[in-house]
């Protein structure tokens, strides 16, 4: 059966991320480890190195069928997982990152981290689109309190179920 190639995410050793993307090359296993261009200052040089922009990750382009074959590469820990299965990265993503990595030097990737009372947009399940209020933030869930009928209706959902506003 032939399966579309999808985007999916590795979790690498730390600082193997070159070595891995070497690797996946040399195994014709398409692969994108985004390098970010930073200036570093020694004593007596300033010079531009390229850095992984995601520490510890790498990103493949597959089949399900080789996923096996990713795994078992020296240095892999494991793939992203999201909802209890591979996190599929879309391609207009790595798009947008290959761009910005392109047009920028020195950039900074930052997680979003969730707060209380930090607006966010529901995008699915019952409440879908949505706007709710966080009021706890769990390992994978938040609570959050939804006002859009009169009530405060206080849930609990899956933080991959919501979007920061």
């Amino acid at each position: 059966m032939n399966q579309a190639k999808k985007w999916y995410a590795v979790y690498t050793k730390p600082r193997w991320e070159k070595k891995i993307y070497k690797v996946f090359d040399e195994k014709g296993i398409e692969g994108y480890c985004p390098l970010n261009k930073v200036r570093k200052k020694w004593s007596d040089r300033v010079k531009v190195v390229e850095e992984p922009l995601f520490k510890s990750y790498v990103f493949v382009r597959i089949t399900e069928e080789e996923m096996p074959k990713v795994r078992m590469t020296n240095g892999v820990v494991n793939f992203v997982y999201w909802q209890g299965k591979p996190a599929v990265i879309r391609e207009k993503e790595i798009e947008i990152i290959r761009k910005f990595l392109y047009e920028y030097q020195n950039v900074v990737a930052i997680p979003i981290p969730l707060k209380s009372d930090m607006k966010i947009k529901i995008r699915q399940g019952l409440f879908m689109d949505n706007q709710a209020t966080i009021k706890k933030v769990y390992s994978n869930k938040v609570q959050v309190v939804i006002e859009s009928i009169g009530y405060s209706l206080v849930a609990v959902i899956d933080k991959s179920n919501i979007a920061v506003v």
